[in-house]
């Protein structure tokens, strides 16, 4: 359900009489009425006609006098009033749709590929944004009714296993399981390197043992899935903090590409794509050049035999839009990777891999930032682990809960602390542009006034309260009456969740949807300050409850797309 197509359809028509010829009403939200068309100030300079008589003649012809009242202003905009009753029609049929009004699209099979930590590595604030937006991808895009495959690229593969493999052998597997499995990623792969360095012998074993694990040695690739199960482990108990749907089959780590690298190669190779550069194997995709002017290689081969990235994320486009049947490839990646992303796509189209209507699309973001304006890092300088960040979330919630409702028990104040430290994490990502960087503030992200998690979640738990407080159920198929300008202006955010959703799956710009959710639950707030609910009388109160929670629903659902918890108290 969509008011500004629902507007355009009836205004179509007309243009096409006046014009001749079909014409884009461009209906948009205006500050000067509910909407405005401007398609006229176009379509003036083709006719050679005065654009406010164009305008005059286009609403003779439109038939709208049931759906809103229409006036022209300015040099020639359409400016669109929805007539209250048609309002609470709408609404009315909203509040029995179980999908608040938003329509499932074809339904197609899409890839999302996100948080992608290293083996024996720790998680750290820098993986936040990847996994974070492509959750919310998955959930939106699910919701929706497509067929998501979520891809954790997990890097499982490489010269460093090495070492760490080493390192294993040298400080035992129980030790190394238990170093591992406890979190403690980073001083296991600090230790592996600090050797490597120092210790040629140790160097040399280290080698050793990256071709026996390439080549298959039995007793290495067993070693090697310790590092690897452990590791998962430990991901799978931040993912759960985190409350993100990433689980263990949705590991997707590099070696799984192994085996297609070389068959990816020689097709390259076959379809006259591979040139040879220093010795390396490389595809030279058209449109990228560096800033002597000359061809970027993407290296697949590199000249010791080894594969690149390259061919490891060619491998995987090959394999999601062959063998999965992909049609639209997500990568949530930092923007730093755009350039290599870019180069690899068209790559893929060069070699027939990404043929439409598969489309791949580089979902990038921004960095987190310190108050210092450089890269979030701990007090003692080090990068900052993801679980401390969001343990200390949860701690600083549980302190505001105490605070703000002392009399709850401590197994309330927890749920609620994890739902508010963690959807505060979260929001503050998602209601920042994902291409900017922003600034990570406690303070701010945790208040319970402005665009903040703790507001909308406030919100939806101040509306729950009235229900309990009275007693009563939401009213069930009760006729929604639009008559008070608080009640109009809150009737036209809660019409356009639908057109804000559908925008958001094609631009995954969740910053959108996170600033609907606010001026959501800011109009539902004035609406409840000017409109007394329980103390009307009658279809009124029914009307206005049923208000109350179709705002509630859309705040719930808008919120679960985002990832966040909506308590019923707060």
């Amino acid at each position: 359900m969509n008011l500004e197509n629902l507007l355009a359809d009836r205004l179509a028509p007309a243009y096409a009489v006046v014009a001749g010829e079909p014409v884009e009403p461009a209906v948009r939200r205006s500050q000067h009425a509910d909407f405005q068309s401007e398609g006229v100030l176009s379509l003036a300079r083709r006719l050679g006609r005065p654009p406010r008589a164009i305008a005059a003649d286009v609403i003779a012809h439109a038939e709208l006098v049931d759906m809103c009242a229409v006036e022209v202003s300015g040099p020639g905009f359409i400016n669109l009033t929805v007539a209250d009753g048609a309002l609470g029609s709408l609404l009315s049929a909203l509040a029995g749709d179980p999908r608040l009004g938003v329509e499932a699209p074809a339904a197609e099979t899409v890839v999302v590929d996100y948080s992608a930590p290293n083996v024996a590595k720790e998680m750290h604030v820098g993986h936040l944004r990847s996994t974070v937006i492509g959750d919310a991808a998955v959930r939106l895009l699910e919701w929706l009714g497509h067929r998501v495959v979520k891809a954790n690229h997990l890097g499982d593969w490489g010269t460093p296993f090495g070492m760490l493999i080493e390192h294993l052998l040298d400080i035992g597997e129980s030790e190394a399981a238990h170093e591992l499995s406890v979190g403690d990623l980073d001083s296991f792969y600090r230790a592996a390197r600090v050797k490597f360095d120092a210790d040629e012998a140790f160097k040399q074993r280290a080698r050793a043992r990256v071709v026996a694990l390439q080549s298959g040695d039995e007793r290495t690739r067993r070693l090697w899935r310790l590092l690897v199960s452990e590791s998962e482990k430990y991901f799978l108990t931040v993912y759960d903090r985190l409350d993100v749907a990433l689980s263990e089959k949705d590991f997707f780590g590099e070696s799984r590409y192994n085996e297609m690298l070389a068959p990816v190669v020689d097709e390259l190779d076959r379809l006259g794509l591979l040139r040879e550069s220093g010795g390396a194997a490389c595809v030279f995709p058209d449109g990228f050049t560096g800033r002597d002017g000359q061809p970027l290689p993407l290296i697949v081969r590199k000249s010791d035999g080894g594969y690149g990235y390259a061919a490891t994320d060619l491998a995987a486009i090959r394999h999601r839009t062959q063998d999965l049947g992909a049609t639209r490839l997500l990568y949530v990646v930092g923007l730093p990777q755009r350039q290599h992303f870019e180069m690899v796509y068209q790559a893929a189209r060069e070699a027939g891999w990404l043929r439409s209507p598969a489309v791949a699309q580089h979902v990038g973001f921004g960095s987190v930032l310190g108050p210092d304006g450089k890269m979030l890092r701990s007090r003692a300088g080090a990068s900052l682990k993801l679980i401390q960040l969001l343990d200390e979330a949860v701690a600083r919630a549980a302190e505001l809960a105490r605070k703000k409702n002392p009399g709850p028990d401590e197994a309330a104040i927890a749920n609620v602390a994890q739902a508010v430290g963690i959807g505060a994490v979260k929001y503050a990502d998602l209601s920042t542009d994902r291409v900017k960087d922003y600034v990570f503030d406690w303070d701010r992200m945790l208040a319970l006034e402005g665009n903040t998690a703790p507001y909308l979640q406030y919100a939806h738990a101040r509306i729950r309260s009235i229900f309990r407080r009275a007693g009563i159920a939401a009213p069930a198929d009760a006729t929604i009456a639009i008559a008070a300008p608080a009640e109009h202006a809150l009737a036209i955010e809660l019409l356009a969740f639908g057109a804000v959703i559908s925008t958001v799956a094609e631009t995954l710009e969740f910053h959108r949807l996170a600033g609907y959710l606010y001026t959501l639950a800011t109009t539902f707030s004035t609406f409840y300050e000017q409109c007394p609910v329980l103390r009307a009388d009658g279809p009124v109160r029914d009307s206005r409850l049923a208000l109350c929670d179709l705002t509630a629903r859309v705040l719930h659902q808008g919120l679960h797309l985002l990832g966040l918890t909506t308590p019923d108290r707060m």
